[in-house]
């Protein structure tokens, strides 16, 4: 700073010298101007003079016109030179305005962070009274005192120095109100009776912080860990997603970290017991397991009385683990049992251990010597009831407000799906799903620090003052980080990315591993990935055949007007194809908005006749209206496909088009067109693409300024289907008259093209045996072997719904699937309707499904996988 002001100050003592030598040389200048102009005058009155004196005369003139030049050049070099320091004390004093404001800006930030500081601390004593609320009736209130004094004294865990530093999971468990790491070996391993903070950072990188409380915790330890999960979101600047989990209750996130399954162990700290990585040899202990979708292993009483025949379970004698099944077991339940003894073998053994296959019944001497003989054993109990998925769709929407300055809950909405334009980045939010024990805190970005602290806190008064069970899971986030189950809530929630254009998103846990990748023919069978992304299974190349729905039965079409659909009428569409040597078929059912119900029935049972024909190995796919797969669009060889809104393509039964039509022409990621026939309203112009508008007087191609050359050339190919002489418009050139046939000019839609994002595709096992559907969704990064073969499996990829059935599921459960998809569909708190559902079978799986797994093996359905992991288990 003071070399700036140095600087300046020479600068202008330079500048004042200069306008001094300058304000001098102006003065010589008047006063030699004017001698000049009276030595003119003089010699002009001299009328008689010599040669010698005209010429001496003369000099004298020119030496005083040159001296007048000289000093007229010195005056502009001297203005010219103020003026150049000017202009240099201009940047200087520039600068240095520069240098304070940021100064000035370094000081507010001292004072925010000072006051920041202040609300954090006023939000801490805001939660310790809240905590202690939570445990006064508790009969330890030294150990209260503590907590207090461990709240009040560490604003941050020494431990906390290495979170979030790299991608992965972290895990501390509470130990006498303090925090100690657990060995990575170790995780998935929790002591009922102790408390957990986990915190899983992606690269990209954004946070996911848990706490995990046991069934036996005390009163502090869970008070604890909510005070650390606090400080650490606190620690990360407040952009964790936070999680609260209880034993037996985890959220799939939790789940996912897991994927050989959780184990709770009996006792905790109090008991003496520490997570400490050994190959102990001595190990004795039963493990129970249970689940389908993510096992849980529970340490139970090693005697037989903890047994039935329904479950699995895992003896762990050391050096032999044996897993043993009971004769009621299901497949699923043994393969990942078989998973998790392998995780016990590799990891905890240091693989020092030998893993036995026991069939209830056929137990070895070792067992018996441990257990003694196998006493007639109970039936298996059934699972924990999956919650009926009406219930776990069905939530409200509440602010969090202290504008009135004390916080308070207010309903917005009492039903979802929601709209995002009701949450206001200066709020915080709360949205009930109680129904399925969940509570969801949103953090606005403008909120006060006060609310955004006191959040947490305002979810778990919000679960008290509603009576819901205590294990009620709590999970909050700040805004841009929302999970996926969050967001469903709301109608076509729209993330930071999708309406900002196309710069580098920000991405937050599992979406961060779906990458876009740009579609391209060629490698549709060796890069299933972008098959599955774009929604292809070929390039189209194949065999189409189509048919219209006609009193009951199929009529085929005219070729010649293949790729024109009516919204009157419902069609089947075959289109065969060649992969690997064998011949696919997949049969597109396509339902007009304004066909009959009686063509809507028929439609679905021509095409399980249509199938059952050709040996119930096609692809089912039902579309509706308006809803397109990429894959559909692509059939009809470069020729767009034309959606008629309505009428018919029979003969005789084509109804008359309005006066003015509109057909909206837009090509995909595929780079197929579809044009699509929307109302006759200025408002539903849109700057990306094409619009063919049609009068009875005329006929306009509306070209947008985002629009493309192929959407042009789909929309003459339109043109030429309606008839008459097109004329092509650019958008902001339209004459009156266009404006006039759309009823008036109207907004529309002029942001540039949004960036398509690829959305986490999420697996679910789906049933509805009970008469009701329910629906377990499998957790983390899911695998081909997560595809259980006596299942019906929905692969919802949020614009595609892919109905899986398994070779053993019920025949119920194969009969009924589409309407387990169209129930699913229907309760989907989103709203979403309409889209695509594709009925695939076990083995016929194309790759736009396939290529949402990682390694896909198409050899897997070839053998037993229950058998194919079992092999794994022979000692290497």
């Amino acid at each position: 700073m003071s070399t700036y002001h140095s600087e300046l100050t020479q600068r202008e003592q330079e500048l004042l010298k200069i306008r001094r030598d300058s304000d001098t040389k102006a003065a010589q200048l008047v006063k030699m101007e004017k001698m000049l102009e009276q030595t003119k005058n003089m010699l002009d009155k001299k009328t008689e003079s010599g040669p010698e004196q005209m010429g001496y005369q003369e000099n004298m003139v020119a030496d005083l016109e040159e001296k007048v030049r000289s000093s007229r050049r010195y005056r502009r070099n001297s203005l010219h030179h103020t003026q150049m320091l000017e202009s240099q004390m201009k940047t200087v004093k520039g600068e240095l305005v520069g240098t304070l404001d940021h100064l000035q800006e370094l000081r507010n930030v001292l004072r925010r962070s000072q006051q920041k500081a202040e609300e954090r601390k006023a939000a801490m004593e805001k939660l310790a009274a809240g905590l202690r609320a939570a445990v006064s009736a508790s009969s330890h209130p030294v150990s209260v005192s503590r907590l207090l004094q461990a709240l009040s004294t560490m604003a941050q865990h020494k431990e906390f120095e290495t979170a979030g530093k790299k991608p992965g999971l972290q895990v501390w468990r509470v130990e006498k109100l303090d925090l100690k790491p657990v060995p990575p070996p170790l995780y998935g391993q929790f002591f009922t009776g102790d408390a957990y903070i986990v915190l899983y950072t992606t690269s990209a990188p954004s946070y996911n912080v848990h706490s995990w409380m046991g069934d036996e915790a005390s009163q502090d330890e869970k008070g604890a860990a909510a005070i650390f999960m606090t400080q650490l979101d606190d620690f990360l600047r407040g952009l964790p997603r936070q999680f609260t989990e209880y034993q037996n209750q985890e959220s799939v996130t939790f789940q996912g970290y897991f994927k050989t399954g959780i184990k709770y162990k009996k006792g905790g700290v109090a008991s003496g017991f520490h997570h400490v990585e050994t190959n102990d040899a001595n190990v004795k202990r039963l493990l129970h397991v249970k689940g389908r979708r993510m096992i849980k292993a529970t340490e139970v009483d090693l005697s037989w009385a903890s047994f039935n025949k329904g479950d699995c379970f895992i003896i762990d004698l050391g050096k032999d683990i044996y897993l043993w099944s009971g004769s009621e077991s299901n497949r699923l339940e043994r393969l990942k049992t078989t998973e998790l003894a392998i995780d016990i073998r590799d990891n905890e053994r240091k693989g020092r251990a030998e893993i036995h296959i026991v069939e209830e019944g056929s137990e070895p001497e070792p067992v018996i010597a441990v257990l003694g003989p196998m006493p007639s054993l109970p039936p298996g109990s059934a699972d924990d009831e999956v919650v009926d998925i009406k219930n776990k769709n069905q939530a409200s929407l509440y602010v969090i407000s202290d504008a009135a300055g004390s916080m308070k809950v207010t309903l917005v909405a009492d039903k979802n799906p929601f709209k995002q334009n009701m949450l206001s980045k200066n709020d915080c939010y709360i949205v009930d799903n109680g129904a399925d024990k969940k509570i969801f805190v949103w953090k606005g970005q403008d909120a006060s620090a006060e609310e955004r602290k006191a959040a947490f806190c305002a979810a778990n008064k919000f679960i008290q003052d509603k009576n819901y069970p205590q294990n009620t899971q709590v999970q909050v986030m700040p805004a841009g980080s929302e999970t996926t189950l969050f967001k469903q809530f709301f109608f076509n929630w729209l993330d930071k990315d999708e309406t900002t254009g196309p710069s580098k998103p920000f991405t937050v846990g599992r979406i961060a591993k779906v990458k876009q990748i740009p579609f391209d023919s060629s490698s549709l069978h060796s890069n299933t990935a972008m098959a599955a992304q774009h929604g292809m299974v070929d390039d189209g190349s194949g065999k189409v055949q189509i048919w219209r729905v006609e009193k009951g039965d199929k009529a085929p079409v005219d070729p010649s007007s293949y790729g024109q659909f009516f919204g009157g009428d419902c069609y089947l569409v075959l289109y065969s194809y060649n992969a690997g040597g064998r011949e696919k078929h997949i049969i597109y059912t396509w339902q007009g908005r304004k066909c009959t119900q009686d063509e809507l029935g028929a439609s679905a049972i021509l095409t399980v006749n249509l199938d059952n024909s050709m040996g119930g190995v096609a692809t089912q796919v039902r579309v509706s209206q308006g809803q397109e797969p990429p894959h559909l669009v692509s059939l009809f060889k470069g020729k767009p496909l034309v959606i008629h809104m309505g009428g018919t393509s029979r003969k005789g039964g084509e109804s008359k088009a309005g006066k003015t039509r509109v057909f909206h022409i837009r090509q995909s990621s595929t780079k197929a067109s579809r044009a699509v026939e929307v109302e006759p309203t200025a408002s539903v112009l849109n700057t990306n693409d094409v619009f063919v508008v049609k009068t009875p007087d005329s006929l306009v191609l509306w070209k947008g300024k985002g629009s493309s050359p192929e959407e042009l050339a789909a929309a003459k190919y339109v043109a030429g289907l309606l008839g008459g002489t097109a004329t092509e418009v650019e958008e902001t050139n339209e004459p009156a008259g266009f404006w006039a046939a759309l009823g008036g000019k109207k907004e529309y839609q002029t942001s540039k093209n949004l960036q398509k994002v690829v959305k986490p595709p999420r697996l679910f096992a789906c049933t509805n045996k009970s008469g009701r559907l329910t629906a377990e969704e499998v957790p983390g990064e899911f695998t081909q072997i997560d595809l259980a073969t006596d299942d019906v499996m929905i692969l919802d990829t949020y614009d595609q719904l892919f109905v899986w059935v398994g070779n053993d599921a019920n025949e119920t459960e194969k009969s009924g699937s589409p309407k387990i998809a169209q129930d699913y569909v229907n309760s989907d708190p989103s709203g979403r309707r309409g889209i695509p559902i594709n009925i695939i079978k076990q083995g016929g799986e194309p790759p736009s499904f396939t290529g949402w797994f990682q390694a896909w093996d198409n050899t897997m359905w070839d053998k037993d996988p229950l058998q194919a992991i079992q092999d794994r288990i022979k000692k290497p």
